[in-house]
């Protein structure tokens, strides 16, 4: 695995790779990597030639710089595991070297109706996701990207945004990768005493709930989402949001819609956990 740390010997790299006709996959990352990361690699692999990783903590997507200092590294361990995984290129860029200019003069993107549920109490965290992950996508120009659907709001925006700029690249959703206990995998995890980790479980299986109460024919969305608010909150999260919303586009769900999508965030010790699950109401009404 080659390790690449500016732009200019990233394209030299992807020229080579595209003088030999090979195709090229990108899993843009924040490191602390963990299995759920690696699935995404794994899937690259088998979808392209080449695979590369990015390493980068993007400054502009935090709006607490608390949170930004407190963010893990752990470059040395990730690096073995991508070269455990036969990633073919790592990219680890400097500040400077994403943002050349003043990061409070630099060009944003906005991805429209993103103030819902992550979005609502984060004032400019989707701007930052959005600009950083088009910035990225100049650098690689890969033919395919991967992303996890935990972070759920994140993907419907990025697909938007490669639709609505005609960028010649393939959005792959990956499904969550979970802990036995159903715990979905998060770098955030990290933050969580073992005892936190167990409860935290409970998260999923609130949002599981849910899922059984509309495959069982229940229509009171408004009332399962503050039941589910409820049930957290005895089990002592703090809750942010429990929301049962259509799949495509993050609207809020109504009777009739089949195709829709269970999420929740909540806040347990020091970690912000965030989760979804998928509910097909096809055949349930």
């Amino acid at each position: 695995m080659q390790r690449i740390e500016t732009v200019s010997a990233l394209r030299t790299q992807i020229k080579d790779w595209r003088q030999q006709n090979h195709t090229v996959a990108f899993v843009p990352t924040m490191g602390n990597l963990h299995q759920g990361h690696l699935s995404l690699v794994e899937k690259a692999l088998q979808r392209a030639d080449k695979v590369v990783v990015s390493i980068f903590v993007n400054p502009l997507q935090f709006d607490q710089s608390a949170d930004l200092a407190a963010y893990p590294s752990t470059l040395e361990q990730d690096i073995q595991q991508l070269t455990n995984s036969n990633c073919d290129g790592l990219f680890t860029p400097t500040v400077d070297e994403m943002y050349p200019q003043r990061m409070d003069n630099q060009t944003v993107i906005s991805v429209p109706n993103m103030d819902t549920l992550c979005g609502r109490d984060r004032p400019g965290h989707f701007d930052g996701v959005a600009t950083v992950v088009v910035k990225l996508f100049n650098m690689v120009q890969p033919d395919l990207a991967l992303f996890g659907e935990k972070d759920y709001q994140q993907l419907l925006l990025i697909k938007k945004m490669v639709a609505d700029l005609n960028l010649p690249i393939e959005i792959i959703g990956v499904p969550t990768y979970r802990e036995a206990s159903g715990l979905a995998m998060s770098s955030r995890n990290h933050y969580l005493s073992e005892q936190q980790q167990e409860r935290a479980a409970e998260l999923y299986q609130t949002l599981l709930s849910v899922q059984r109460q509309l495959q069982h024919g229940a229509q009171d969305f408004l009332l399962l989402q503050q039941r589910a608010m409820s049930e957290l909150q005895q089990s002592g999260f703090q809750p942010d949001y429990v929301a049962i919303y259509r799949a495509e586009d993050l609207e809020q769900a109504k009777y009739g819609d089949k195709d829709l999508r269970i999420l929740g965030a909540a806040q347990i010790g020091k970690a912000r956990l965030i989760d979804n699950i998928a509910c097909d109401l096809t055949l349930s009404w």
